[in-house]
């Protein structure tokens, strides 16, 4: 099981799914109680946009889809949706549907656009750096720290999404933006080593999952992040010993995890509708 540790570039995959997987999973707490879970898919792709136009003219590696994502974040945190007809995820949704295709009309005038498409939803952690792993850390470490420090503002924001009163929060709120600008800037980062899906895995199906599985907010968090590192532990273990590509096996790893978590959930409800008729 520990074998892969045995070659460098294991070992660098793995601490850049560690380092991936722990603020992703904890942002993706609020994305799931935000009711937002399109807004990682939409910024991971605005991102991917950035990264193709800037393949396009040849310059701006690096800055371009910066500025985008962080263009594309604050843009989202503006969106407060007072008709009750329409929902956040819609506009979200176009967001994401608008940079797809604009990023493939992008890549087919690459001379790879095939293998470039894969890379941008799947990414190649296989092949990254410590360069680009401290890069990566430090930007987390320092998102991590703002969160932590107002940790409060952000899950009472969250809260108030959850209980339907976002509406309250006006037009701009400082909270919410610095919320977006964080997520932004995680995701450009993530995406550029992770590749979108993995990505939008790893904000998605923890928090998920570690709602399914309790129901304290702590400890929505602590499982939320375990089951990060174990999907990233497992996936690349299971692309080391069958050949499969890294990024589709952190994901498939994440899936299982997920039906696991389903049927715990399933199973626990059964059991106590049963002991609720036999109390009665």
């Amino acid at each position: 099981m520990f074998e892969m540790f045995q070659l460098p570039f294991m070992v660098q995959a793995f601490a850049a799914a560690v380092i991936t997987g722990i603020l992703l999973s904890y942002m993706g707490v609020h994305v799931v109680g935000r009711g937002i879970v399109f807004v990682d898919l939409a910024l991971g792709q605005i991102s991917s946009l950035g990264v193709a136009f800037a393949a396009f003219i040849g310059t701006g590696v690096t800055s371009i889809p910066l500025i985008f994502t962080l263009s594309g974040a604050l843009l989202m945190s503006f969106i407060n949706i007072r008709d009750k007809r329409l929902k956040q995820e819609a506009i979200i949704g176009i967001f994401y549907a608008f940079a797809s295709a604009l990023t493939v009309l992008l890549i087919s005038k690459t001379a790879h656009g095939d293998s470039d498409i894969q890379e941008v939803l799947f990414g190649n952690i296989l092949s990254v750096s410590w360069s680009q792993i401290s890069s990566l850390g430090i930007v987390f470490g320092a998102i991590l720290v703002v969160q932590l420090v107002f940790f409060k503002k952000f899950f009472a924001l969250t809260e108030s999404f959850e209980h339907g009163v976002n509406h309250m929060i006006g037009i701009f709120n400082v909270w919410n933006f610095l919320f977006y600008i964080s997520i932004g800037l995680a995701i450009v980062f993530a995406v550029k080593i992770n590749g979108v899906i993995p990505v939008f895995s790893y904000l998605i199906i923890p928090a998920v999952s570690a709602i399914m599985l309790t129901k304290n907010k702590a400890g929505v968090l602590i499982i939320a992040m375990v089951i990060s590192v174990l999907g990233g532990f497992f996936g690349l273990n299971f692309s080391f010993k069958y050949d499969f590509p890294a990024g589709s096996s952190i994901v498939a790893v994440l899936g299982g995890i997920f039906l696991i978590a389903s049927v715990y959930r399933i199973i626990k409800g059964i059991v106590s509708k049963k002991a609720v008729v036999e109390s009665h």
